[in-house]
C-alpha cells in the first residue's frame, strides 16, 4: 500500500528532473542556433533600425530564430530557478533568489522584445512589397523601442542577473569553477545588432557551462560539485 501511494509522487519527480536537465540543455542552444542564423557574421557592423527590419523581411529562417528566442524566455526561467535551487544548498541562497528574481523579469521582456519584432515582422512579410514599405514608420517605433516598448530594455537584467548567481556558484564552489566562470559569457550576448558573432561566442560559453549540469540531472546526479545536498527537484 506504501509503495503505491508513493509511487506518482517518484515519477512526477522524475519528470521535473528530467525537464529542468533538457531546460539546461535546451536554453543556450537555441541561443546559439538563433545567433548563428543571423546573415553577415563574419561581417560586423552596427546596423539601423531600417537595416535591422530589412535584414529580417522575408528572411525566414532569422525568423524561425527569433521564434525559438521566443519560447526559449520561459525556458529561461526554468534555468535560472534550477540555479537558485543549487544555491539553496550553500550559503548563498540569498543571492541565488535575488539572481532569479532577475532574470525572471529579464525573461518577460526577452519575450515580449521577440514577440512584437519577430512576429510583427513575420505577419506583415504577408503583405505585397509597397503596402510593406508603408508600414515602416511603424516598424521603426517598434525596433527604436519608442513608447512603452522601452519596457523591453528589461532584458538587461539577464546579464545582471545570471551573473549575480554565477558569482555565487564561483564563491561558493557549488559547482566547477570554469563552469561558473563561463555564465559570465552572458555579457556578450547583449551585444549591438550587426555583431552577432559576439552574442554567439557567448551563447557557446553558456552552452558548455550549462549542458553538462543539464546531463546531470538527466542522469539523475547531483549537478552540486560536493555532493553533500540532494538533487534539486
Amino acid at each position: 500500500m506504501k509503495a503505491e501511494s508513493t509511487f506518482p509522487s517518484v515519477r512526477l519527480n522524475d519528470v521535473k528532473r528530467i525537464g529542468m536537465g533538457l531546460a539546461f540543455i535546451l536554453f543556450p542552444l537555441i541561443f546559439v542556433f538563433a545567433f548563428a542564423v543571423h546573415p553577415g557574421l563574419l561581417m560586423p557592423h552596427r546596423l539601423t533600425d531600417t537595416e535591422l527590419i530589412l535584414r529580417a523581411h522575408h528572411n525566414s529562417l532569422l525568423a524561425l530564430g527569433h521564434a525559438m528566442v521566443l519560447f526559449d524566455a520561459a525556458i529561461l526561467v526554468t534555468v535560472t530557478i534550477g540555479l537558485m535551487r543549487i544555491l539553496d544548498h550553500t550559503k548563498a541562497a540569498w543571492a541565488g533568489f535575488i539572481g532569479a528574481a532577475l532574470t525572471v523579469v529579464s525573461a518577460v521582456a526577452l519575450g515580449a522584445e521577440k514577440g512584437a519584432e519577430c512576429l510583427t515582422i513575420s505577419a506583415l512579410d504577408s503583405l505585397p512589397e509597397s503596402q510593406f514599405t508603408q508600414m515602416m514608420p511603424g516598424l521603426v517605433a517598434i525596433f527604436s523601442h519608442k513608447g512603452w516598448m522601452i519596457l523591453v530594455m528589461g532584458v538587461l537584467l539577464l546579464a545582471v542577473g545570471l551573473t549575480i548567481q554565477a558569482i555565487a556558484l564561483l564563491v561558493t564552489g557549488a559547482i566547477p569553477r570554469w563552469q561558473a566562470i563561463l555564465l559570465l559569457g552572458v555579457w556578450l550576448m547583449g551585444w549591438p545588432d550587426g555583431e552577432e558573432i559576439y552574442a554567439l561566442v557567448g551563447s557557446i560559453m553558456l552552452a558548455i557551462a550549462m549542458i553538462p549540469i543539464g546531463v546531470r540531472m538527466i542522469a539523475g546526479e547531483s549537478p552540486i560539485k560536493n555532493k553533500l545536498a540532494p538533487l534539486p527537484t
